[in-house]
Parts: C-alpha cells; structure tokens; sequence
C-alpha cells in the first residue's frame, strides 16, 4: 500500500480563490501554481511562487479551490507546515508565505535560513 504524500503547504480559501481568478482570468485551466525554494537572497533561501505547465519528476500536489498546488521534491522538507495567503491590504498586496522552517530572515523580507 503507498501513501499518497502531501505538499505540506496550505493554500488558503482566500489565496486559492485569488490564484483561480488569475488563471481564469487568463483562460489556462493547464497551469499549476508552483511554489520551491532555491538558493539565493542575503539570508540564503528564496521563495519562487508561480504558474507552471510542466509536471517535473518528484514533483507532490494537492489541490485546493479548484486550484493545483504543486511543490518539487527538493522544496517538500523547507515548505513543511507553511501557509500561502493572500493580503490585499494598504501596507501590502500580494500572496503572504508563512513558514514555520524559516529560522531567520533578511531586512528585505524577501529571503530565508
């Protein structure tokens, strides 16, 4: 019996109904929203969140909202228990990451360790 893994990520009601807007908005009901982590930023760690086409090898999803959240495999063990929302506030507009893993950050908000 093999169980099906998850992201680990939460995509929340309010960010998913943004991402479903954007990608209907646009007509690409064959994109996914992508999020990893790759090397990079003063603090040694960036996020990189986007619409993606490709399936890569390894790659977990989960869908919420209709939406298809998609995390590679290398991302799974920094993105464990983070939360992706989104603000439309005065101070900041735009998807929010919440992740527990990241132990510090720099002062452009922008990269972790």
């Amino acid at each position: 019996m093999t169980t099906a893994q998850t992201t680990g990520v939460t995509l929340t009601d309010v960010a998913a109904a943004k991402a479903k807007a954007l990608l209907d908005q646009e007509g690409a009901n064959n994109l996914s929203l992508r999020i990893s982590v790759a090397p990079g930023g003063c603090a040694g760690l960036r996020y990189q969140l986007y619409f993606d086409d490709r399936n890569l090898d390894g790659d977990v999803s989960e869908e919420f909202g209709g939406v298809r959240l998609v995390v590679d495999r290398q991302s799974v063990p920094y993105l464990m228990g983070a939360k992706i929302d989104f603000a439309d506030t005065i101070e900041q507009q735009g998807f929010t990451i919440d992740n527990p893993n990241a132990t510090g950050s720099c002062a452009c908000g922008d990269s972790f360790n």
